[in-house]
């Protein structure tokens, strides 16, 4: 989403830095820069204007001019007002019970799939969940959310199929996560491809009959300058207490994103950060501020990899490496744990000087590419030559490289990468410990 914006921006910190003492000039010229890269990310001309007028403010003020390090000043400044920006974190708190969230938006912008997406998060932070929709004008849209709530262990699906009115839904629902002792009820809402008085009639008589805690307003990220005009079109007849964003993983330009809360007053409480379920993050002003600005985050990383992996797989797979042992597949099994961060990419994402990395990984031909080729090589093993790589001699090598689809000098390259990096950790295996990523440290030698 940010992708092109950012290394704008990167950039244009690279050059402050690289400058010995800071003048009023090179702020001005640096801020020019910003304000191109803000509108030509479709951030707001006025949000756009507001946000460098109130940097220069501060960032050709004394303490910046007279810094030992004022290009890291002025990226400190622009990195808080970015985070004002972008509004608060979101937290939900989960007061009552049930706590009610009714889900709203236009047709098309993922309110379905967000809803889902809702209840595995809210499973993951252990609330038992109940979902409904109110949806019956589109064909199969109440067996749709069956369907995808089927694939999430523990949700309640509080719904009669044979029901066809709003109303006795809306109130069937409630009764449902009433009896089942739910802490969350999360409700689909119609959409349509305009915003209509008749739709917003039958929202504001849901909204009365359910009284719901939060109304999230699904806005798709690839509408675009429109997403701020849908928002504050439902902000006039709703109770809209935050938004989600869909398909921030593409190429749109982010700039609803830095505009949503300065343009309409509607936080951004959630990220719909791909396709799969989990899928969805709590939005987090800072942690964004920081990636925008190439200073990465970690902290999300961490998280994620406590999500990927269990403290279980991690304990085996530091003992093995502890004992020198690193087999084909434990590397298959690391490639498709990556592949559930997002990628390569989504990973170094995350990771301070992003940039650098990516060139750096691109250079010795690593990419999202070349992990998925690798995992199809290693695919293409048998079990035994998993275990044991002595064993690939010409013929197996040919046999791999003809199940995978590649040439056998692929199959050379990634067994020389592997005794490479089994070399590595056979070294560094005494000091390998788990327990550093579960944020705890294991005592050794006592």
């Amino acid at each position: 989403m940010f992708d092109s914006f950012s290394n704008r921006i990167i950039g244009i910190f690279e050059k402050l830095r690289k400058s010995g003492v800071l003048k009023e000039s090179d702020v001005d010229e640096a801020l020019r820069e910003i304000r191109v890269a803000l509108l030509e990310a479709d951030v707001s001309l006025e949000v756009a204007k507001k946000f460098i007028a109130e940097v220069k403010e501060k960032a050709v003020g004394q303490n910046v001019i007279k810094s030992v390090s004022p290009g890291q000043m002025v990226t400190k400044i622009v990195h808080e007002h970015l985070v004002e920006l972008l509004g608060n974190s979101a937290t939900l708190k989960f007061e009552k019970k049930p706590y009610k969230i009714m889900v709203v938006g236009l047709q098309g912008a993922g309110k379905t799939t967000s809803v889902v997406k809702l209840a595995a998060l809210f499973l993951k932070k252990n609330k038992k969940v109940a979902i409904a929709s109110t949806d019956i004008y589109r064909p199969a849209a109440i067996e749709q959310l069956r369907v995808l709530s089927s694939r999430v262990r523990g949700v309640v699906f509080a719904q009669d199929l044979i029901s066809n009115d709003v109303d006795s839904i809306c109130k069937n629902a409630l009764n449902t996560v009433k009896n089942e002792e739910v802490d969350a009820l999360i409700l689909d809402t119609a959409g349509r491809l305009h915003i209509d008085e008749m739709k917003m009639q039958e929202l504001l008589r849901i909204q009365d009959i359910v009284k719901p805690d939060e109304v999230l307003l699904v806005i798709d990220i690839m509408t675009g300058q429109d997403a701020l005009n849908i928002a504050r079109k439902f902000s006039q007849n709703l109770k809209i207490s935050g938004a989600i964003l869909t398909r921030v993983d593409g190429d749109a330009r982010g700039g609803v994103a830095l505009s949503m809360r300065a343009v309409t007053g509607c936080e951004i409480k959630f990220l719909c950060t791909g396709e799969q379920l989990d899928d969805i993050e709590f939005f987090q002003a800072e942690r964004i501020a920081d990636r925008l600005l190439g200073m990465g985050d970690i902290i999300s990383l961490v998280e994620k990899a406590k999500e990927v992996f269990s403290e279980e797989e991690a304990e085996k797979t530091t003992q093995n490496l502890q004992r020198g042992v690193f087999t084909f597949d434990d590397l298959a099994s690391q490639l498709e744990k990556m592949s559930k961060f997002g990628g390569l990419s989504a990973i170094l994402k995350m990771l301070p000087q992003s940039r650098e990395l990516d060139v750096l990984l691109e250079t010795h031909g690593m990419s999202e590419k070349t992990l998925d080729r690798n995992l199809a090589i290693i695919r293409s093993m048998t079990k035994q030559e998993k275990r044991n790589h002595k064993l690939l001699n010409g013929s197996r090598k040919k046999r791999i490289a003809a199940g995978s689809g590649v040439a056998v000098q692929e199959v050379n390259k990634l067994i020389k990468q592997y005794e490479g990096a089994l070399d590595i950790f056979r070294k560094m295996g005494k000091n390998v410990d788990a327990g550093t990523l579960f944020g705890r440290k294991k005592m050794r030698g006592r």
